[in-house]
């Protein structure tokens, strides 16, 4: 007979306690415990199938096995299959997670809608009418793919049990429950017994199941960590709503690298891969502004040029603002001292405003370089000289430190078609004489040298 029991977990990281307690002490959180109760004795969902691979059951040493290259499904995404590693291994478990109304379910939706693989989609959150409307919209509506609208798992397992998917779908995790908890969908105990139960399908059926998972107000994905852990990949679909720009990017990924990026276009048929995100980052006027510089960064392994663009006026209030938009305003805040301190121009009662253009957020320090050139750019009301992009790390004693990836930044700078760059001295040493290079190299040690080139000559 099954019985209930009450148990006591952390919303955080899923540790269980006999008894109620405010203090989590697996990771330290305050008054995120709370009561749940559960069924034991209860079937596992996923006990009706075997396993069809065993591991090994002996140790062997690492030599002895045997290397088998993987075959990876062809998703027809350009940038999803460069995030994936180059496209989805048969049997990954895959979470993807991002802000409500980002994109996650279209994405996903005209991916499979696009792929000649056998896909069951699984919606715990729409009906059939509704994905029959987005997938008009999409431009699938004659796919192969499967709808069903259910949201028990054990029927979610039986079907795919008897379809035999190459693509399973679950959007969302949080809709999901089982019978092994009497707990209400999207708790942390009905995401754990549905997250396992799906991984033990996946892996002994050999099918891709991939999560569509909803993110909580601190921007990480709602329920217990070990969701994350149990998962072979984990990606983030971020961006801003107001901008049709959407960023991929890889978190976690057993079977490739988390240093790549995919760029999409948001647009009333969907989301469109962006090949060349460098022109769509730039604006393409003519006019030469003040308070605009062009910073050649890297967003992991791929390089793009995007336009930092800075507004400094007088300070309305006894306090000036300090504001940015798509980029740190701590290291902000910090370039802006080493601009009062190293280089004498005095801002403490002027507003300095910061925007990244397209609603990318900026991490690279190699963007350093122009932000504080796009200050002060602003602040003179001078215009940088026209055709020249900047990459370089700003440190506190006002020195230009040599930055990763040069080549790379190189490369798109003079793809797109710049005639100068102001790079790291250090990075201008360590690169090879090319004559057949196109762009004139101008290295700098100090923001001074930097600024005397930008604003005293023409580049």
């Amino acid at each position: 007979m099954a019985k209930k029991k009450t148990i006591y977990h952390c919303t955080e990281c899923g540790a269980q306690y006999p008894k109620w307690q405010g203090f989590c002490s697996q990771c330290g959180v305050w008054n995120s415990i709370e009561e749940e109760e559960i069924v034991v004795g209860k079937k596992d969902a996923s006990s009706s199938f075997s396993a069809t691979t065993l591991s090994p059951s002996r140790p062997i040493r690492i030599q002895d096995i045997e290397r088998r290259e993987e075959v990876r499904l062809d998703l027809g995404d350009p940038e999803l299959n460069r995030v994936l590693g180059g496209g989805l291994v048969p049997g990954s478990f895959v979470l993807l997670g991002g802000e409500p109304g980002i994109g996650k379910s279209t994405l996903i939706l005209q991916t499979v809608l696009g792929t000649p693989y056998r896909t069951l989609y699984i919606s715990g959150e729409e009906s059939l009418s509704q994905l029959k409307m987005r997938a008009d919209r999409l431009g699938g509506s004659e796919s192969e793919c499967l709808i069903y609208a259910e949201t028990s798992l054990e029927k979610i397992l039986h079907t795919a049990h008897d379809i035999h998917p190459d693509l399973l779908v679950i959007d969302s995790i949080q809709t999901i429950q089982t019978e092994l908890s009497d707990s209400s969908a999207g708790s942390v105990s009905q995401i754990r017994e549905c997250a396992g139960a799906l991984l033990k399908y996946c892996k002994t059926e050999g099918v891709a199941v991939i999560l569509i998972g909803h993110i909580n107000k601190e921007g990480s994905i709602a329920g217990p960590k070990i969701l994350e852990h149990t998962v072979d990949v984990v990606l983030q679909f971020d961006g801003d709503k107001h901008y049709m720009y959407r960023i991929l990017r890889g978190q976690k990924n057993r079977f490739g690298s988390t240093a790549e990026l995919g760029i999409y276009e948001m647009r009333h048929s969907g989301l469109r891969p962006v090949d060349n995100p460098s022109e769509h980052l730039m604006s393409h006027t003519g006019l030469r502004l003040s308070g605009v510089a062009i910073a050649a960064a890297m967003e992991g392994v791929r390089p793009f040029l995007i336009e930092t663009q800075a507004l400094v006026s007088s300070a309305v209030y006894a306090t000036p603002q300090r504001s940015s938009t798509g980029y740190d305003t701590r290291r902000m805040n910090m370039l802006l001292a080493v601009l009062e301190k190293r280089a004498g121009f005095k801002l403490i009662q002027k507003d300095v405003f910061l925007n990244i253009a397209g609603g990318i957020r900026l991490s690279d320090p190699a963007s350093d370089l122009a932000v504080i050139s796009a200050v002060l750019s602003s602040s003179l009301d001078l215009a940088l000289p026209e055709g020249v992009c900047l990459t370089g790390e700003v440190g506190l004693s006002g020195e230009v430190r040599p930055v990763s990836r040069i080549e790379q930044r190189l490369m798109e700078a003079e793809r797109i078609g710049f005639r100068a760059m102001i790079l790291p001295e250090g990075n201008l040493a360590s690169l090879p004489e090319d004559p057949t290079r196109k762009i004139r190299l101008v290295g700098v040690k100090t923001v001074e040298e930097a600024f005397r080139l930008l604003f005293r000559k023409e580049g």
